[in-house]
C-alpha cells in the first residue's frame, strides 16, 4: 500500500518496530515520575500514526493501554483498521482526521494521558498538533533523532504557548543501525489557550 519508503523486513524491524519499542521506557518513566500514576491504562493517542507507527506497536507491546490512532489519510486508515482486525487488538482505535480539528473537538481537547509522534514534523509545528489533545498534567513524547537540540530551543516558546514545558531530552534504548534516537518529553502544566490549535494547515504554513 506504499505506506512507508522502507519495504524490506529486517530494515522495517530495525528501523521502525525498534524504534517504536523504544520509546516505551521514556514514556513510562516519565508517567511514573511526573505525572504520580501509574502505567496501566494510559490513554494514548499517536498523532499522524501513518501506518501505526509507534501507535499500533504500542498497542501491541502494552496491552493495559488505551490507543488512539490518529491519522488523516483514508488508504492508512484503512490498513490501520484492517491491520487491528487481523491482530485482534481490543485496546485500539484509528479516528480519522486532523490533528487541529480534533483539537477544538471536546471529544477529544485535552482528554489524554499521552500523546506521541514520530517523524511527522518539526516540534514547533508538532506541539500545536499535539498538546491541545493531552490533559493538564499529561505528557507529549515526540520521536526524533541523535540530535534534536536546535530544533527543541526553536519550539520552546510554541511548546509553552501551548501549556507545556520541555521535562527532558532521553537518549532511548535501540539496536537500530540507524543512529541514535532521542525522545522528547514535554510536561503539559496548566490548559491549552482555546485559539490553539489554529485551522487546519495554518500550523505548518505559520509555524509558532
Amino acid at each position: 500500500m506504499n505506506l512507508t519508503a522502507v519495504t524490506e523486513v529486517n530494515e522495517v524491524m530495525e528501523r521502525h518496530i525498534e524504534d517504536s519499542l523504544a520509546i516505551i521506557p521514556p514514556i513510562t518513566n516519565s508517567y511514573i515520575s511526573h505525572c504520580n500514576n501509574s502505567t496501566k491504562n494510559i490513554n494514548l493517542v499517536d498523532v499522524g500514526s501513518g501506518a501505526g507507527l509507534p501507535g499500533l506497536i504500542l498497542a501491541i507491546a502494552c496491552p493495559d493501554w488505551k490507543v488512539t490512532l490518529l491519522e488523516s489519510m483514508n488508504k492508512r486508515c484503512v490498513f490501520l483498521e484492517h491491520a487491528i482486525g487481523l491482530t485482534g487488538l481490543s485496546n485500539v482505535k484509528v479516528v480519522r482526521g486532523r490533528a487541529e480539528s480534533l483539537g477544538q473537538d471536546l471529544r477529544f481537547r485535552e482528554k489524554f494521558d499521552v500523546a506521541v509522534a514520530r517523524a511527522v514534523s518539526e516540534m514547533r509545528i508538532l506541539a500545536e498538533y499535539c498538546l491541545p489533545l493531552v490533559r493538564v498534567g499529561g505528557l507529549f513524547v515526540a520521536a526524533k533523532g541523535h540530535d534534536p537540540q536546535a530544533e527543541v530551543r526553536n519550539a520552546e516558546r510554541a511548546i509553552q504557548m501551548m501549556g507545556a514545558a520541555v521535562l527532558q531530552l532521553c537518549s532511548v534504548e535501540s539496536h537500530s543501525p540507524y543512529g541514535q534516537r532521542t525522545a522528547i518529553i514535554c510536561l503539559k502544566d496548566h490548559p491549552t489557550p482555546r485559539k490553539y490549535p489554529r485551522e487546519p494547515g495554518t500550523p505548518a504554513k505559520a509555524p509558532l
